[in-house]
């Protein structure tokens, strides 16, 4: 594969407006390029995720099977953020959705049912995973935004709504693997009438 950055700065972005691959360009606030950075925010946020992983797993062996299972997610939130900058580019597909769909549905039998609702925390790799849960719920508003003035084909609105499912579990299960407790949400005392 050929150098794809020759340069870094190019200039062409200091009016506000930016490139697609396409040849287009568009401000830097249009949906399209608002979605291309929730998922490259995400992203990062996962990256700095499986880092802090495998920085644990010495300590907690059973955190490498969430490395296993999310790696693979970075690979295909770059490669939506490709489809996003190329509309016509298709990359992800149904049977990327039917992997995280099968890791949600193992890592619940494992888990139980959620009985409370819970608070992010408990540990630095728990909140992290709910960190990246809540950024794939705003990369898949984006996106859905961006699907309302262009319609979005393919399966990425669906992708990053069965991602945010995994990380919601796979946050639960970092802390059963850690042997924390969940920190369940304590509702507010009733206001006096």
């Amino acid at each position: 594969m050929g150098f794809r950055l020759s340069k870094i700065y190019t200039r062409t972005g200091d009016s506000g407006e930016t490139g697609l691959a396409d040849g287009r360009r568009v401000p830097k606030d249009h949906p399209r390029i608002e979605a291309m950075g929730e998922v490259d925010s995400l992203n990062s946020q996962l990256g700095l995720l499986l880092a802090e992983l495998a920085e644990q797993e010495a300590m907690w062996p059973g955190l490498s099977e969430l490395i296993e299972v999310l790696a693979p997610c970075q690979h295909r939130l770059f490669d939506l953020g490709g489809e996003l900058a190329m509309p016509e580019y298709k990359a992800l597909a149904q049977p990327e959705i039917s992997r995280l769909e099968a890791a949600i549905d193992l890592w619940n039998e494992e888990l139980g049912p959620l009985e409370n609702f819970i608070l992010p925390g408990g540990s630095r790799l728990v909140a992290q995973a709910h960190l990246c849960r809540s950024l794939a719920r705003s990369a898949e508003r984006r996106c859905q935004q961006l699907s309302a003035v262009e319609p979005l084909e393919g399966v990425g609105l669906a992708y990053l709504n069965r991602l945010s499912d995994l990380l919601f579990v796979a946050a639960r299960l970092i802390g059963r693997r850690q042997n924390i407790q969940e920190i369940l949400w304590q509702a507010a005392s009733k206001p006096d009438a």
